[in-house]
């Protein structure tokens, strides 16, 4: 099952906005957001807090990626599940 919607994320002084799209996948979800032409997968640890997984196979593109705003989407995955 999957679900689309946004993410307003605010950083840097900007607003951003990502299309996100949450993925059940067994007894746990996962967010998939494509940040700076990268996809994005945010996943639950054993901690509950989500950690970012980055597909290698686009590494030409990771340059483009700020790893904070990835932080950022992170946090706010976080505190949108608290």
């Amino acid at each position: 099952m999957e679900d689309s919607f946004s993410i307003d994320v605010y950083f840097k002084g900007n607003e951003y906005s990502f299309e996100a799209r949450l993925a059940t996948v067994g007894y746990t979800h996962k967010f998939y957001i494509v940040i700076s032409g990268v996809e994005v997968t945010f996943e639950p640890d054993e901690e509950r807090n989500y950690r970012a997984l980055l597909n290698t196979s686009e590494q030409s593109s990771m340059k483009a990626v700020d790893i904070e705003l990835i932080k950022a989407v992170g946090e706010k995955i976080q505190s949108i599940r608290q």
